[in-house]
C-alpha cells in the first residue's frame, strides 16, 4: 500500500498541484488528531474531505471521546489553493462523555458557510485560516455520569452558530 501511494506521489505532474494534506492546529491545541484532504475539480472548486478523533480519557474518568467528519465543497476567487474562497460545508459526529456529574451519548449533524483565506507559504506549504457558521442538530441521551440505564433521558438540541474554525497547515501535491 505505502508503494502505490509513493508511486502515485511520485507519477503527479508538479506543474498545478490538485490535492493538498492539512491538518488544523485548532484542534491539535484541543488534543484532537485531525487531518484533511482537498481534491481540485476545477481551476476554481476543491472538495475537501476533514476528519478528526478524540480519544482521551482525563483525569477523574472525565472525558469527551467523539469523531467528526466535515466534507466541504470550495469556491476560489482567485485560483485553487490561492487567496479567499467561500464554501459550504456538512458536519457529523459521533461523542460521548462528560467532565461535570452528566453524561452525554449521541449524534450531531447539519452543516454551514465558510470563508477563508490560504496564504502560499512555499511551492508546496500554504497557511490557512477559515472560519463557518451554521446549523447542527444533536440527538443525544442524558444520564448521570456514572452509567445508570433506568436514568436516561433522550434529548435533542438545535445549534446555530461557529461550526467551523481552523488554522491550518497544509502540503501541496
Amino acid at each position: 500500500m505505502l508503494f502505490i501511494a509513493a508511486l502515485f506521489l511520485v507519477c503527479v505532474p508538479g506543474k498545478a498541484q490538485k490535492v493538498a494534506l492539512k491538518t488544523n492546529a485548532l484542534y491539535w491545541l484541543a488534543t484532537t488528531p485531525n487531518a484533511s484532504v482537498e481534491f481540485a475539480l476545477s481551476n476554481k472548486v476543491t472538495l475537501e474531505a476533514a476528519a478528526a478523533y478524540n480519544p482521551w480519557t482525563f483525569k477523574d474518568d472525565k472525558k469527551m471521546k467523539f469523531w467528526f467528519a466535515q466534507p466541504e465543497i470550495r469556491y476560489w476567487f482567485c485560483e485553487k489553493f490561492e487567496g479567499h474562497f467561500i464554501g459550504v460545508h456538512l458536519h457529523g459526529a459521533q461523542y460521548f462523555g462528560g467532565f461535570k456529574e452528566t453524561r452525554y451519548d449521541g449524534y450531531l449533524a447539519g452543516g454551514g458557510v465558510t470563508y477563508g483565506y490560504n496564504w502560499i507559504l512555499s511551492p508546496h506549504w500554504n497557511l490557512e485560516l477559515a472560519i463557518g457558521v451554521g446549523y447542527a442538530r444533536l440527538w443525544y441521551d442524558e444520564s448521570p455520569r456514572i452509567p445508570c440505564e433506568k436514568c436516561v433521558e433522550p434529548a435533542h438540541k438545535d445549534y446555530v452558530g461557529p461550526t467551523k474554525a481552523a488554522v491550518s497547515i497544509s502540503y501541496l501535491f
